[in-house]
């Protein structure tokens, strides 16, 4: 039995680009409202990551700085 070739790995980021060129005329209005929650829900979740990574930094900051 031949193996299947593996699936292309996508870019990163790539999904956010193909998603930013969608043709929103297909949309009705019921749907792109829900597609904003999507989006808003998204950038949320790229916020919190943003706060944990910067917390996370000023933490080792914190440990590793020099003391006077």
């Amino acid at each position: 039995m031949a193996e299947e070739p593996a699936e292309a790995r996508r870019a990163r980021g790539q999904a956010l680009l193909d998603v930013s060129r969608e043709d929103l005329e297909l949309y009705g209005a019921d749907e792109l409202l829900e597609r904003i929650e999507m989006l808003e829900a998204e950038i949320a979740r790229a916020r919190a990551r943003i706060a944990k990574k910067q917390s996370s930094r000023a933490a080792a900051d914190a440990l590793f700085s020099k003391r006077d």
